[in-house]
């Protein structure tokens, strides 16, 4: 039988279009539970990454209570909760009534700015400009605002859809935490289905990818969230220390800067301030402690970032941020475990399963 032949006789026809029917079936049907769960998937995909990196501590909780693991996962799920929302009311309460404030006075007039101190004008490049445009915030604050009012206006609206923004992100990650907690308690069944899933995609290297998958998750949670966190604290101390007017404001937009690997940018005009409106020594001593929160993730990241993980830690940091970038914060953990999961099959057809066992 010659291969024009084949495809003439009705069995191999009939074969093909029977396949082709399944076959689009299973996409058809792939795709509408896609649509049907998109609105979740973000909420899902939260809390499977806050079940991976608490599942350590809750292990441990369950242990303590005797093997109660339906009452550990609540104690893990209310302690996630206080951990998010005491510190979104105190922050949304000052920036409440910090607005509050500041439209009063506007309103009937009573804002002042006090004088910039006269050594500002001797700093190099930009003392000159400071100087002059805080003594016209002295003077004359309603001709200030009137000329910056253009420039002022898109940044107000950025502020403005960023709160919103920021609001719609801790209801969503209380939900996250929500479902955490489900997927805790029902730990067992979750990794065995995980498991399968590695096994049917990956074959014999499943279980290998497996855990490569669950360790990276874990350690973009140490190392990059972690560190922003343990920053972000250390420069909140800093900040009140040095009587910054909205410390915990600061301290957020710090956070954010961060885990985006860029928070000394955050720390400069706040020394600039400090330089401006307090003795030199206490500015100094506020300089060199942001000094130290600026190189802490130097000393903190190599030893968080990559630990217990079988793959360079510069491939999990280049993940993570370069997830960041393409699709968002949930990048962060979805980057990381892509290119770690590349890299390891990079190295299995590159020099054989040997080469990727030993995570060169």
């Amino acid at each position: 039988m010659t291969i024009e032949a084949l495809p003439q006789q009705p069995e191999y026809r009939r074969r093909a279009l029977e396949i082709f029917i399944h076959v689009g079936l299973v996409v058809l049907l792939a795709t509408a539970c896609l649509l049907i769960l998109r609105p979740f998937l973000p909420l899902i995909t939260w809390g499977i990454i806050i079940a991976i990196a608490a599942h350590p501590a809750y292990n441990k909780l369950r242990t303590w209570l005797g093997g109660r693991g339906k009452l550990a996962a609540v104690l893990c799920t209310l302690t996630f909760l206080a951990m998010l929302i005491v510190p979104a009311v105190l922050l949304t309460d000052t920036m409440i009534g910090g607005l509050e404030a500041m439209t009063t006075h506007i309103r009937d007039g009573s804002i002042s700015i006090p004088p910039p101190p006269s050594r500002i004008a001797s700093w190099p490049l930009i003392g000159t400009p400071l100087y002059d445009a805080w003594n016209m915030a002295t003077t004359n604050l309603t001709g200030l605002m009137k000329s910056f009012g253009p420039h002022l206006r898109p940044v107000v609206s950025w502020l403005f859809s960023t709160s919103a923004g920021l609001g719609l992100a801790v209801l969503q990650f209380i939900l996250s935490i929500v479902v955490a907690g489900f997927l805790l308690a029902n730990s067992p069944g979750g990794a065995a289905i995980s498991r399968s899933l590695a096994n049917r995609l990956f074959g014999a290297h499943g279980p290998e990818f497996h855990e490569l998958a669950k360790s990276t998750i874990r350690s973009v949670v140490n190392g990059i969230i972690g560190v922003a966190v343990i920053q972000s604290i250390a420069a909140g101390l800093g900040f009140l220390f040095a009587g910054l007017p909205g410390a915990g404001l600061w301290t957020l937009f710090f956070l954010i800067a961060a885990i985006l690997q860029a928070g000394a940018i955050v720390l400069i005009p706040a020394v600039i301030y400090v330089f401006a409106v307090a003795s030199t020594t206490k500015a100094v001593l506020f300089l060199i402690w942001c000094i130290v929160v600026a190189l802490m993730d130097n000393v903190l990241k190599p030893l968080l970032l990559g630990r217990g993980v079988a793959v360079p830690i510069l491939v999990i940091f280049l993940g993570a941020i370069g997830g960041f970038i393409a699709i968002g914060i949930i990048g962060l953990f979805i980057g990381a475990v892509v290119l770690s999961v590349g890299y390891k099959l990079f190295l299995a057809w590159l020099e054989g399963p040997a080469a990727a066992e030993q995570g060169i």
